[in-house]
């Protein structure tokens, strides 16, 4: 799919963006670029203990053209809930789905719950997201290093310098992206948007200001975005599609 050949909507004309202003643009100043991320984790970014079953962290970026987003993977995913549970109102978790828990667990037989996956495999496949991701071998980071950093703000770098890569290849990298993480607490999403500013502000190997806003989604909205990334971040640690920082 040829990303950078998509306007915005089908309908819509694109301007050329104004490159006169010698002074670099504020983020809020900028224009909104053709991009939106959604971001998940899987496994515990904490170092006191680790998981002997998951001793990983992942972090995923779900990068989407908003353009196909809002015309194919919302409908897409609407129709596929209401096929499968006759409303939309559930909420896809990878665990959940994986456990058979919730509404997971009352498929009538196996042929039903096999078609759920397969329609559910082919909506991800369909939803043409470019994932930028890390992996952290717990095990591996401590032989390395005896007081590592917050895992998640060291994966938070890898993914967002990633995303900026992405954007500079397809001539989005002036515009501003969103990137939209589920909350957490109110403690970790104070620390999570501090960490994501002072890198975004040019804390950073490249030196530069970044045109990135954090945006924290509560626990009950239901994006369909969120719910991919859910369902991704897990799976991200056996494919060979993921730029990983193996640590």
């Amino acid at each position: 799919m040829e990303q950078e050949d998509l306007p915005l909507f089908n309908d819509s004309v694109e301007e050329t963006p104004h490159r006169s202003a010698p002074k670099p643009m504020v983020r809020r100043d900028r224009p909104f670029g053709k991009y939106i991320v959604y971001v998940d984790e899987s496994g515990d970014h904490g170092m006191s203990s680790i998981d002997k079953d998951y001793p990983i962290f992942v972090l995923a970026f779900c990068i989407f053209h908003k353009g196909h987003y809002a015309e194919k993977v919302v409908p897409a995913l609407e129709a596929f809930k209401f096929k499968h549970f006759g409303h939309d109102q559930v909420v896809l978790h990878e665990h959940e789905i994986r456990k058979e828990k919730g509404a997971f667990r009352n498929f009538p037989n196996r042929a039903a719950k096999n078609s759920f996956l397969n329609d559910l495999t082919t909506i991800v496949k369909d939803s043409h997201f470019i994932l930028a991701s890390c992996v952290i071998d717990k095990h591996r980071l401590r032989t390395t290093t005896d007081d590592p950093d917050n895992l998640y703000h060291i994966a938070l770098m890898h993914c967002v310098l990633s995303l900026y890569d992405f954007l500079v290849e397809k001539g989005e990298h002036e515009q501003l992206t969103h990137v939209v993480v589920e909350c957490r607490g109110a403690k970790e999403d104070k620390e999570l948007e501090l960490e994501f500013r002072r890198i975004c502000d040019g804390k950073n190997p490249l030196g530069i200001q970044l045109p990135f806003e954090v945006l924290f989604a509560d626990k009950k909205v239901m994006s369909s975005g969120l719910q991919l990334a859910d369902l991704v971040a897990r799976p991200v640690e056996d494919t060979e599609k993921t730029s990983s920082l193996d640590l």
